[in-house]
């Protein structure tokens, strides 16, 4: 009784939440965005942002959204800033926080995208390209084993990733392996007790019809690239099923783009992808950003802005939509069965994506140096940042 109360008056003592501007999200995040390097490391500072320094959401209510957006497609922190600026401004805020969190990353990569256009033949170039290729294979392999660690957690797990994994090799569409691993995490995991929070007030928020005015602005620019661009409307379509499948956070969007880009389109060879994932670790935001990369090469800056408003507006979408029924969503037994089978699945196809990186470069001592050290930092949680422009300089000096 007596530690309830001295809780209760801590909280009646608190100061009172902030009530920002729309101009004041926007910049607050612009600012957070243009140093937003490491992906979801950067939900910290985002709760430092609105938690600690400005007062714009509560404690608790931060920790609802991260777990929201760790539970729904896409990328984990720009749906955190989405999130808290859904809190403090309602959609208007959740709009001005996620394009000032991520505009930083967008302007950066287009940038980067246009001198890779004009300079990848160079020797210097390619000598430090190919040393960032073995780079990513490094880093995707400490993803795989990083997501593996978190997931898988019992031989059923461990089942799920390695049955997606061989069908991913043998070419079936990576959404159909997903919903295969979500059915078999029903099944499997039927007898699992599942803890589930209890339906808050938040949740039964009446519905606001923003979001659908949203999805109907973005449904008609499709519309129109169909009936203008096939290509652009291909590149739209696509990137907004990746990130629609993109569980578990941005990374796991790779495989899936991989596939799609490489594999089955040929827009891009293996090497150019992997260029593209390189230049998005060396600029701040999520790594689904390649699909700036990947829309510059194929169509400029057309396919740039396409590929980036596709990419994000579902996961912009899934963040003001679902939140105020999140709660009531995750109190389903099936639905925390489903989203465990899909996550154990995306190991198996970050392993497949790992080893098809790898088999792509041409390997020798040097490069095999090059890997055990961007390895060896990653496994010891070095900066990515770091990792990639060191491996840049060492890859220039001894390739």
């Amino acid at each position: 009784m007596k530690n309830s109360a001295v809780e209760n008056l801590s909280a009646s003592q608190s100061p009172p939440l902030s009530s920002p501007s729309l101009p004041a999200l926007f910049f607050a995040f612009l600012r957070l965005g243009l140093t937003a390097f490491g992906g979801p490391a950067m939900v910290a500072y985002i709760r430092k942002l609105a938690v600690e320094d400005k007062r714009w959401v509560e404690p608790a209510s931060f920790r609802d959204g991260v777990a929201l957006c760790q539970t729904i497609p896409g990328a984990t922190a720009m749906q955190t800033a989405a999130y808290v600026g859904l809190r403090a401004g309602g959609v208007a805020g959740a709009a001005v926080s996620f394009i000032g969190f991520g505009l930083p990353a967008f302007c950066l990569m287009i940038i980067l995208s246009a001198v890779y256009e004009q300079t990848r033949n160079l020797p210097a170039f390619l000598s430090i390209f190919g040393g960032l290729r073995v780079i990513i294979v490094a880093l995707v392999a400490n993803a795989t084993l990083s997501f593996g660690k978190t997931n898988l957690k019992d031989w059923k797990g461990v089942l799920i990733g390695a049955v997606s994994g061989v069908v991913f090799a043998l070419g079936v569409n990576p959404i159909l392996v997903i919903m295969a691993a979500a059915m078999l995490g029903i099944i499997l995991y039927r007898n699992k007790a599942s803890p589930v929070p209890q339906a808050t007030a938040r949740n039964t928020e009446r519905f606001n019809w923003p979001p659908v005015y949203i999805l109907g602005v973005f449904l008609l620019g499709l519309g129109v690239l169909f009936l203008t661009d096939q290509q652009l409307f291909d590149l739209a379509t696509l990137m907004a099923r990746i990130d629609l499948m993109a569980f578990g956070g941005g990374f796991v969007s790779v495989p899936l783009m991989y596939r799609e880009v490489v594999n089955v389109r040929s827009w891009v060879g293996s090497s150019t992808f992997l260029d593209g994932i390189a230049l998005g670790q060396i600029t701040p935001g999520p790594i689904v950003i390649t699909a700036t990369f990947v829309g510059f090469i194929i169509r400029g800056l057309p396919g740039a802005v396409v590929g980036t408003v596709s990419i994000f507006t579902p996961s912009f979408l899934m963040v003001v939509g679902v939140t105020p029924y999140f709660d009531r969503l995750r109190s389903h037994a099936n639905f925390n069965r489903a989203i465990e089978g899909i996550l154990n699945s995306f190991v198996g196809l970050l392993l497949f994506v790992t080893l098809q990186f790898a088999m792509a470069l041409p390997w020798d001592i040097a490069r095999l140096f090059i890997l055990s050290g961007a390895l060896v930092a990653l496994l010891l949680k070095r900066d990515v940042l770091w990792v990639v422009l060191i491996g840049a300089v060492v890859s220039a000096i001894i390739l």
